[in-house]
Formats: structure tokens, C-alpha cells, sequence
């Protein structure tokens, strides 16, 4: 038996986003397309001698002593009853705050990695239900390394139709015929006050909670150019934080076929038909911002 692996866990964006009003269990409904991109964080998880202890340590960053690993961890063994403890390394590449659901990716990797590395050998279901403990965005992780462990994906994206508070994942045929640029604003923001921001759009009535006409996977299908995908956060969060307003501009000028700002930000994506005009965008804003090519 192994007793450690290397794993990656990659970053999503959000392809149109709609979030409905808080529900009477606290939670918002969402409607909206997620889609793998090729960012990814590193984890290295190994068994370690000592019981009941999840130690972690982020290159870079200082996490909390409760974090989503040992969350997922105290998850996993009242599930399993594995009492075994473990040791995680991160090195992390996804920003927080920047509403690409690395923490929540992280959680998923993690999740998997421990239960080959103890032999589980957990259902499709259990996972499904330590995600539940975890958070929302662990659910659609979790379903895109099932797929890709358990089905194999000919694309090396995953994409789904993500509805519920994220529990209710129907993956759709991913596609990888267009690159994405990442800019990074600078700035952190979290999804408790992104989520209030949201509220406060729906009780003045500048947010509305009709459904669209057309169906996000019909448009996913169509023509880059012809994309109409709306967040429900962009208009809201970028009143607070002006330097997403100004990523999202120059981005859009740098000849994006489509933009938006991902989740609950603070990261804004472009997407370009056509690699040669992805690679000519991210060098001209690298002069102001930081950005990927994903």
C-alpha cells in the first residue's frame, strides 16, 4: 500500500452564473456552467504515524487551523472510521478569494487521495456525501475526478450543468475548442459578502430572478461570439471592488470573444475562439496584471 501521493486539483470558471434568492435553509439556489481549466494546485498527501491529526502546510499561505483539509478529513473518518492520521503539502497556484474554487478543489483531491491511500474504496454516493460536508463547489470537483477516474473524458476539460446549491451535477460534453485568459485584479473576495452583495441587489430590485429564456447548455453549444452568459455577481461585486470593473475592460479590449468575472470573483476570464489571439492578450495586459493562460 502507497503512503503518499502527488495529486493536482484543478481550477473551474463559471459560464454564466444565476443566483437565486436565499432559501428558508440559508442557502441560495444557482444555475450555471462550470467548467475545468488547466490551473491547478499541488498535493502532496502522505500517511503519518500519529492519530486523528490532519497537519497541513500551504507554500506561501497561512491557513486557519479549521480549513476545508481537516474539514474533509474529520468528514471521512466518521464515514469510514478510519482513525489514521495524515499530512497534506500545498502548493498553490489557484488565488484565494478569486472565485475559481481551488479551496473546494483542494478538498475533492483531497478527499480521493486518502481514500486510495486507506483503501476505502468509496461509492460514487459517499463521496457525494463528504462533499456535502465540505462545500457547495466540492460537489462539482468531485464529480468531474469521478468522471475521469471511474468514465474517462476525451476532453481535458470537464463541464457540467451545475444546479441546487451545487449538489445536482449533470455533466455535458466539455469543449476544448477555445482558450481561456485568467487576469487576476488583485484583490480577494469572499463569497459570504458576495453572496451579501447579491441579497442587497434582490431586496432594492436591481437583481432579478427570472429565468432565462434560453437554456445555458444550448448557448454553452453555440458560437463563442454569440455568447450572452450573465453572472449574477459581476454587476453587484464590481460596485465594491473597482479594479474587477477595469480587468473586465481591458480584457474585453485586448479582443475577448466573451468575458465575464468567474463565481463570486475576483478573477475575470476571456475566452478566445482562436489560441493565437488568447496568447496575444495575455502578453499585451501582462503590463498591468497578472493573468494565465488556462
Amino acid at each position: 500500500m502507497a503512503d503518499s501521493l502527488t495529486v493536482y486539483s484543478p481550477a473551474k470558471i463559471n459560464l454564466g452564473l444565476k443566483v437565486f434568492p436565499k432559501r428558508s435553509d440559508g442557502f441560495h439556489s444557482i444555475s450555471s456552467i462550470f467548467t475545468t481549466v488547466d490551473l491547478c494546485d499541488e498535493l502532496e498527501v502522505s500517511l503519518v504515524k500519529e492519530k486523528n491529526v490532519c497537519n497541513v502546510k500551504c507554500k506561501g499561505m497561512e491557513l486557519p487551523p479549521d480549513n476545508t483539509f481537516t474539514a474533509a478529513y474529520k468528514a471521512f473518518c466518521v464515514l469510514t472510521g478510519i482513525q489514521d492520521g495524515v499530512s497534506v503539502n500545498v502548493t498553490k497556484h489557484i488565488p484565494s478569494g478569486g472565485g475559481l474554487g481551488g479551496g473546494s478543489s483542494n478538498a475533492s483531491s483531497f478527499i480521493q487521495s486518502i481514500d486510495s491511500l486507506f483503501n476505502t474504496h468509496l461509492k460514487a454516493s459517499q463521496l457525494h456525501e463528504l462533499a456535502g460536508k465540505v462545500g457547495s463547489d466540492v460537489f462539482f470537483f468531485t464529480s468531474a475526478l469521478w468522471h475521469r477516474m471511474q468514465k474517462g473524458y476525451p476532453s481535458s476539460r470537464f463541464a457540467a450543468l451545475v444546479e441546487g446549491r451545487g449538489e445536482i451535477i449533470n455533466p455535458i460534453c466539455a469543449r476544448d475548442d477555445f482558450a481561456v485568459v485568467l487576469v487576476f485584479p488583485g484583490v480577494s473576495v469572499s463569497t459570504k459578502a458576495a453572496y451579501a452583495l447579491v441579497d442587497e441587489a434582490f431586496e432594492n430590485g436591481t437583481l432579478s430572478d427570472e429565468i432565462d429564456d434560453v437554456s445555458l447548455e444550448h448557448m454553452y453549444k453555440s458560437g463563442v461570439a454569440d455568447w450572452k452568459f450573465k453572472n449574477s455577481f459581476t454587476i453587484p461585486v464590481i460596485s465594491r471592488y473597482p479594479e474587477i470593473a477595469h480587468a473586465l475592460n481591458d480584457i474585453r479590449e485586448a479582443g475577448a470573444d466573451f468575458a465575464d468575472m468567474t463565481g463570486s470573483g475576483s478573477t475575470v476570464f476571456g475566452i478566445f475562439a482562436e489560441r493565437k489571439d488568447a496568447l496575444k492578450a495575455s502578453e499585451r495586459l501582462l503590463d498591468k496584471w497578472k493573468t494565465v493562460l488556462a
